[in-house]
């Protein structure tokens, strides 16, 4: 797998831009009308507030406690970074909340306590506690964190969890439980090798321990070496407790036969004649970040037999916390649970190696760009399997439920389950998928504007991201200038400038172009300044002639201008097939809305032909297309030309016998809304519309500016289908990210 790699500068312009930071506060109430005012502060809310005074509980119902967790660090153990600050910890905690958002559909804030002093941390975080429903603690250092978290989980009655510690240790579990049902090992005659006796290292052994390891089989080291019963260098109460009597004192005497090998120590800590002295069978879990303990090419050079998770996703059997967290306290929270036990843990763990058994879905194999299935390469599920948010959870109450720590037990779990479905957010699923799969294909992009820094930033990310091979039309100096201006001249050498000017190609080009375009009125000299001095044209000469695979453009001219341009080279037009489809993602919904871009004022006909090709993006992006013809008329009422040409489309695709749904006319809300849908029970659409056939372009442009503005939407389009070649023309407006989505489009060949 191509490997993707940032740079400081990107790093700091996605945490700059568009805003600082990763999040913000958005209301969930209305809070337009001195009546909503009145009801959000005073004096309606004296009413919940008096409930919740008599009875403490109800917080849960009429506040975000039971949905919000806080992300608590003092910045003493930053990801690899070490104690840098409570200050300098706050993007990753920032990065956390964001996670547990996307992931799972818990709130969560950020907050970081400038102190190393447990006793002012426990202190802290209890005198908070009653806001939220559940507490997360990250990177803090060890022993700090085992004696906050202890303290904690006493005092406190809501969850308590130290991730660096627990997170690992479950989907490490997960994992282990399917590496050893594949080798035919059962987890009490294992002998099973740590090193790394810090904080996730220790909480790995115990949740093992918990579920059948025994203690005189595990062997914990340190970089002093083997922690055996009588050793007083370097050791502590929590390294004490897992000493054990051994004449074993290296990591390589302790390796001598052994089963299984966990690592969350150092990059390089296992040489391969380690791994060639283990038992038959070995399973290896080099957990260690950003570079393991042994690479699976290392390991698997001297032992074919091995089993080999790491910490990094460019390797098979990623050993992810996200796979965890967030799907823990969903559980949690929604059993307003006390606490987070070793059973909510295990049976985490259990459902997780479960899933990773069952038959993986096209889709999440498709976002990966391979088959999946359970065997030596695949005993962890994949953390954008969308099956994790409905599948762990229940889990995870169950298992609260059965121990006594839920305060409100679920009684209909089919009904959870449900709940969980609604809560996924598509639009990241489908974006996620499209990107891998383009990291898979490796096209070579073509991106025309490189006078534009927004297009430079967008082509290094491309390049940078692993995704292929970035050719840049533009001018040798110009292009390293603009690229020093935003921070990235280093860039210059990994992008491939094409400049039409000195292309070895031109003449072929343009004998092309007068072929096509002899009869049209351009004589030679036209020919010579379309091919030689336009970009838009140039760059569509080179993806004609097979010298890219994909084409991406539009960011600095109109994009009705730049089509013109396109169809002297290639058959563009509404007359061609040719359609634009505009995807919306917005509050977890995916709409295209189609022609947004050729066809000026369609007939019937070119609507059933935009409705067809609006269903294949549908198909390509994993949808199953639902088509509405939209209009100011619903089913005949009121009548106007406008409305009855989009009925008449309905008409057109039952001749052409098309296999997707369609309906109409019909207005927005009945498309989408299925309760308003419900009026008229003859409608043949089994679910809200993802495709929008508007009348007309100009109605088109007007709804997709509309929610971009006014309503936030992602907009990822206009998607040019029905043209030879992949093309994809951004708007004047477009970020870095939309024109590298885009260029993802292209080189996926969605449409």
């Amino acid at each position: 797998m191509t490997r993707s790699k940032t740079t400081p500068e990107e790093a700091l312009l996605y945490h700059f831009e568009p805003t600082p930071g990763k999040y913000e506060i958005v209301a969930s109430k209305p809070m337009a009308t001195q009546r909503d005012l009145s009801l959000a502060y005073s004096p309606g809310v004296a009413v919940p507030v008096l409930a919740i005074a008599e009875r403490p509980e109800t917080a849960y119902d009429y506040t975000v406690k039971g949905n919000m967790v806080a992300v608590v660090s003092n910045g003493t153990a930053i990801l690899g970074l070490g104690n840098l600050g409570a200050l300098a910890g706050k993007p990753v905690m920032e990065g956390k909340a964001v996670l547990f958002k996307r992931f799972a559909d818990v709130n969560a804030i950020d907050i970081e306590l400038n102190t190393e002093d447990p006793d002012e941390i426990i202190k802290a975080v209890h005198l908070m506690s009653c806001t939220f429903g559940g507490i997360n603690l990250e990177d803090i250092k060890a022993p700090e964190c085992f004696i906050i978290e202890s303290r904690l989980k006493e005092i406190c009655d809501i969850p308590v969890f130290h991730d660096d510690q627990h997170g690992t240790a479950v989907i490490c579990a997960a994992g282990m439980i399917n590496a050893l049902e594949i080798t035919g090992k059962k987890i009490e005659d294992c002998r099973i090798v740590l090193n790394g006796a810090g904080a996730a290292g220790i909480a790995c052994l115990e949740l093992l321990k918990s579920m059948g390891a025994r203690h005189e089989n595990c062997i914990m080291c340190d970089t002093k070496g083997v922690i055996w019963q009588g050793r007083t260098d370097g050791m502590n109460q929590w390294k004490s407790a897992h000493a054990v009597k051994t004449d074993l004192r290296t990591l390589e005497e302790a390796m001598v036969g052994a089963d299984v090998f966990l690592g969350v120590s150092a990059k390089g800590a296992v040489t391969p004649e380690m791994v060639r002295s283990m038992a038959e069978n070995p399973v290896i879990f080099a957990m260690a970040n950003p570079d393991p303990e042994i690479t699976p090419e290392e390991a698997h050079a001297v032992r074919a037999d091995a089993i080999v998770a790491t910490g990094r996703s460019d390797y098979p059997n990623q050993v992810n916390n996200v796979l965890g967290f967030p799907y823990l306290f969903r559980g949690a929270l929604d059993i307003h649970a006390r606490a987070i036990n070793d059973e909510m843990k295990i049976a985490c763990a259990r459902a997780l190696a479960a899933l990773a058994r069952q038959d993986v879905p096209d889709e999440v194999a498709m976002a990966y760009g391979r088959k999946l299935s359970f065997g030596r390469d695949y005993i962890i599920p994949t953390p954008f399997d969308p099956r994790l948010i409905y599948t762990i959870p229940p889990a995870v109450a169950k298992a609260g439920m059965d121990t006594g720590v839920a305060r409100r037990p679920i009684i209909d779990m089919k009904a959870y389950e449900a709940g969980l479905k609604a809560r996924m957010d598509p639009t990241a699923t489908l974006l996620q998928g499209i990107h891998a799969r383009a990291r898979q294909a490796q096209a070579r992009m073509i991106f025309a504007e490189g006078d534009d820094p927004r297009v430079l930033r967008a082509a290094v990310a491309w390049q940078r991201s692993g995704l292929g091979k970035a050719l840049v039309v533009g001018r040798d100096q110009d292009v390293k200038d603009k690229l020093e201006s935003v921070g990235l001249g280093d860039a210059v050498r990994e992008l491939e400038i094409v400049n039409a000017g000195n292309s070895r190609h031109l003449d072929a080009y343009k004998d092309f172009l007068y072929q096509r375009l002899q009869r049209q009125g351009h004589d030679r000299e036209d020919i010579h300044r379309l091919a030689a001095r336009d970009r838009h044209v140039f760059a569509s000469l080179m993806l004609a002639h097979g010298h890219g695979d994909g084409l991406v453009t539009g960011a600095t001219r109109k994009s009705a201008h730049v089509l013109n341009l396109i169809n002297t080279v290639f058959d563009a037009s509404a007359t061609a097939g040719a359609v634009g489809v505009t995807a919306l993602l917005h509050k977890g919904r995916i709409v295209l809305i189609a022609d947004t871009l050729v066809h000026e004022w369609p007939d019937e006909e070119d609507l059933a032909t935009i409705a067809t090709k609006a269903a294949g993006v549908a198909q390509n992006l994993g949808l199953e297309p639902r088509v509405a013809f939209v209009s100011f008329s619903t089913f005949g009422y009121p009548v106007s030309e406008r409305a009855t040409k989009m009925h008449r489309a309905c008409s057109v695709l039952e001749k052409r016998g098309v296999s997707f749904e369609f309906d109409g006319e019909m207005t927005v809300d009945v498309a989408l809304n299925m309760q308003r849908m419900a009026a008229y029970p003859f409608c043949r659409l089994t679910g809200p519309a993802n495709i929008l056939v508007v009348p007309a372009r100009h109605s088109a442009s007007i709804s997709v500016k509309l929610m971009q503005e006014m309503a936030g939407a992602t907009v990822i389009g206009p998607i040019l289908t029905g043209v030879t070649k992949p093309i994809q023309i951004c708007s004047t407006g477009a970020t870095v990210n939309d024109i590298l989505n885009m260029a993802v489009m292209a080189a996926c060949k969605v449409g």
